[in-house]
């Protein structure tokens, strides 16, 4: 199961205001270069961003929901790839004596990421997740202090 977290040197609610700034949300998200507001109001059930992702020359167009939200602690979102996969995205944010643990989930759920889920891919999943803690922890001014 590809779940990370990382303990960030910001208190929980830096991460939560970037979190839920939809203008923000390409700064943390790896291999995303651009977003913008989608449906509704942004973190709101139901509300979207849309983004667009680059693979080498190749750009793609998704966008992201909310599917549940818990503030100030989790926003569960859902990733729409195209047909390449649906993800669903849960960060846990929790206060850790002046800092912030943040716990990342994102396993595929449809498409063919779902169908070809493995270990293989939950490994490419850590790499990926590595990437998102350390931007998040760039955004929010923190340092992020190991990871799990």
């Amino acid at each position: 199961m590809a779940v990370r977290n990382q303990l960030i040197a910001r208190e929980p609610s830096v991460h939560w205001a970037v979190l839920e700034d939809v203008s923000r949300y390409a700064d943390w998200v790896v291999g995303t270069f651009d977003s913008a507001p989608g449906n509704g109001r942004w973190p709101e059930d139901g509300s979207s961003t849309k983004y667009t992702a680059r693979v080498g020359p190749k750009e793609f167009h998704g966008r992201t929901t909310v599917r549940r939200l818990d503030a100030p602690r989790t926003p569960e979102l859902e990733s729409h790839a195209g047909p390449l996969s649906t993800a669903r995205i849960a960060f846990d944010i929790r206060p850790w004596s002046d800092k912030t643990l943040v716990i990342l989930d994102e396993p595929p759920l449809r498409g063919l990421g779902g169908g070809l889920h493995n270990t293989v891919l939950d490994a490419f999943a850590q790499i990926r997740h590595r990437g998102m803690l350390r931007r998040l922890a760039e955004v929010v001014g923190g340092m992020p202090q190991g990871t799990g």
